[in-house]
């Protein structure tokens, strides 16, 4: 198992990372439907707590197996064995998202997490025994995963009021290692392959959000429940949607990741970009639920519901591109702005409708300053 070249040219997703996010989409929607049923039935704590959680297992297995395959991907029969057995232990942890959810039981979905783990441990050692000039980094990977594997198999054993300190506590130890084990030496990922691998796992993010909203839609539809408040929700949520996918896309992203401080802020900011994502899909199904009569919460929180994630993917993303030094001083405080306004839309009992109006006329305003800014760069004489 020998490491890619950071600068190979044309450097693409493989046909067996496609097949690993589609697998990773069945998390992906059990978490945001019960995210949405949680809410829906005012139970908005421990919905969003439990979601936090199961969320952050499934980013995390995902983005380890990212950043390794980016390095090391052979794509041979041992490496697609090992994927295999990884993609196993994704279906066996979302089919433990139920329970997470109703019964606050996390033990299906820690053995499916330490499956995909320790998977991945045995991948770094396979590189260790390659790649001589990186050995010490890749046992520090294995080594540090496997600790953490052991960590999470021992909270399921301590008393509950432990678990969520032990939680808290494993998390971070999870997030350390990479950072641990990159110090003896980096390893060899590749910018423009890590910025497109992200930018697929987005669109996945986005598509279960108009998955989930689709349903709610549909069942609606199906009842006969179609009102004004629900055609404005849909127009709202289209708004919604597209310009989060816009917003997203609206510059390369591969020229960020130029250094490996600047690699491990993108690649940890993006939590909260990847499940505020998919809790707007949860949010806009619990407004159509709402609009029905089918939602035990009230108009607040419902507008809320969808409010809340699309502030924290907005600030998420602008604070990503501050840090980077890629936002324009003269639009720097849009977005924050635009969040403030959107944080008061569950006051007006439509805020899904606006919250859409709101995003857009985001994105048109820095498409418009932008193609200002291009027009006066463009007729400045030169030497001026």
């Amino acid at each position: 198992m020998r490491p890619r070249s950071p600068d190979e040219g044309h450097r693409a997703s493989t046909p067996l990372e496609l097949f690993f996010d589609l697998v990773f989409v069945v998390a992906i929607a059990h978490a945001a439907g019960h995210l949405h049923h949680a809410v829906a039935d005012a139970h908005v704590a421990e919905g969003i707590l439990s979601y936090v959680m199961v969320f952050f297992a499934i980013w995390w297995a995902w983005m380890n197996f990212t950043w390794f395959a980016s390095a090391y991907d052979t794509d041979d029969v041992p490496y697609r064995l090992a994927t295999f057995v990884q993609l196993t232990g994704c279906l066996i942890l979302a089919a433990g998202v139920p329970r997470a959810f109703d019964a606050h039981d996390f033990t299906t979905m820690t053995y499916g997490y330490v499956i995909i783990r320790l998977a991945l441990v045995g991948q770094w050692l396979r590189a260790a025994r390659s790649d001589s000039d990186r050995r010490a980094c890749a046992h520090r990977y294995a080594l540090g995963v496997t600790v953490c594997q052991l960590g999470w198999v021992g909270l399921l054993f301590v008393p509950r009021e432990w678990a969520l300190p032990g939680f808290l506590a494993l998390v971070i130890a999870e997030l350390l290692v990479p950072m641990w084990a990159e110090r003896a030496c980096a390893t060899t990922w590749h910018p423009g392959h890590i910025a497109e691998r992200y930018g697929l796992f987005t669109i996945i993010v986005l598509g279960e959000s108009i998955l989930a909203a689709s349903f709610a839609i549909q069942s609606a539809i199906q009842t006969g429940d179609v009102t004004t408040d629900l055609a404005m929700i849909i127009v709202g949520g289209l708004l919604i949607v597209f310009s989060m996918w816009w917003l997203y896309f609206d510059r390369p992203m591969e020229g960020l990741l130029t250094s490996l401080p600047r690699a491990f802020l993108w690649g940890y900011g993006h939590f909260a970009i990847f499940a505020s994502v998919a809790a707007v899909g949860a949010g806009l199904g619990v407004a159509v639920d709402h609009a029905t009569g089918h939602a035990e919460i009230g108009a607040f929180g419902a507008g809320a519901a969808t409010a809340v994630p699309v502030g924290v993917y907005l600030l998420s993303l602008w604070g990503l591109h501050i840090r980077l030094g890629t936002a324009l001083p003269a639009g720097a405080g849009l977005t924050p702005l635009a969040v403030l306004l959107i944080l008061l839309t569950p006051w007006t009992g439509q805020g899904v409708f606006l919250i859409g109006l709101l995003v857009a006329g985001l994105l048109a305003v820095k498409l418009v300053k932008r193609h200002r800014s291009a027009a006066f760069v463009g007729t400045r004489p030169r030497g001026g």
